[in-house]
């Protein structure tokens, strides 16, 4: 806990409970059982390695390996984005709605996808994703979770291996402006793969991702259909709009649990 502390670690104590649990092979919420043990000296090693790599600002879930998301636990490495508490409000929004098909643009670890295939059986999905590394690790998942027959993984460049509609398209695309890279934690900074955070040939802004992801959305919307993508705390106008100005209608905010914009929706006109 001082080596997490000195380092600048945010949560040193939970971090190092954690640790310590990997590092013996225990689920987080039996540590306590154990905590009058003796450490073996195997476990004691990999703790201090584990420590090491944390006070570099290393993720826990990289040194863990698995990241909770929905209650489920999800394979998570340096290819991915993190999941996250907050996206957890995507989640709520889509299955609130109605659908059966579902597709996840820039899926990482199918963290989204899965989860809404999991708590929707037996509705079916794809996700798509530039990252041939990322795609691995969301089919390992997919397998993990037993949803391998009903989530398709495609290697695409946004909408490019496209095809078809669906009843709900959702996406947490990258849409990190420049200015504020380095307001980063540096977990996120130095750690995470910056294509998942900052979109290409952005003008600064954020927004080159969802000026995309709306510019293909009548396309691949079912009539009626909806669309679901995270945003960042500032760009909510500026993202409706987009996708207002791409046909969509009905578009909406949807606020996180620290009562920040989080989630813009929409939908596809009945007659598209």
């Amino acid at each position: 806990m001082a080596r997490l502390r000195a380092a600048g670690v945010p949560d040193p104590v939970g971090d190092a409970r954690r640790l310590l649990a990997h590092a013996l092979n225990l689920a987080p919420d039996r540590l306590t059982l154990h905590m009058g043990d003796a450490v073996p000296a195997d476990a004691a090693a990999r703790l201090a390695a584990l420590i090491a790599e944390r006070a570099r600002r290393r993720p826990v879930s990289h040194l863990t390996g698995q990241r909770l998301f929905w209650g489920r636990q999800f394979a998570v490495t340096a290819d991915v984005l993190d999941p996250r508490p907050e996206t957890e409000t995507l989640i709520a929004a889509a299955l609130a709605a109605p659908w059966n098909r579902v597709l996840d643009l820039g899926t990482g670890s199918g963290a989204i996808l899965l989860t809404l295939l999991a708590e929707r059986p037996p509705s079916q999905g794809a996700g798509v994703d530039l990252s041939l590394a990322a795609l691995d690790v969301a089919r390992g998942n997919a397998e993990a979770l037993g949803l391998r027959d009903r989530a398709t993984f495609v290697a695409s460049d946004w909408w490019a291996a496209v095809t078809g509609r669906f009843d709900l398209i959702v996406s947490n695309p990258p849409y990190i402006a420049d200015t504020e890279i380095s307001a980063l934690s540096a977990e996120v900074r130095e750690w995470e793969p910056r294509m998942a955070l900052v979109p290409a040939c952005d003008d600064g802004t954020g927004l080159a991702a969802y000026r995309v992801i709306a510019a293909g959305a009548l396309a691949h919307l079912a009539p009626g259909g909806h669309m679901m993508v995270e945003i960042g705390p500032t760009q909510a106008d500026a993202v409706a709009a987009i996708l207002t100005q791409a046909g969509l209608c009905d578009a909406q905010v949807a606020h996180d649990m620290d009562a920040r914009p989080r989630i813009v929706t929409a939908r596809a006109p009945q007659g598209a």
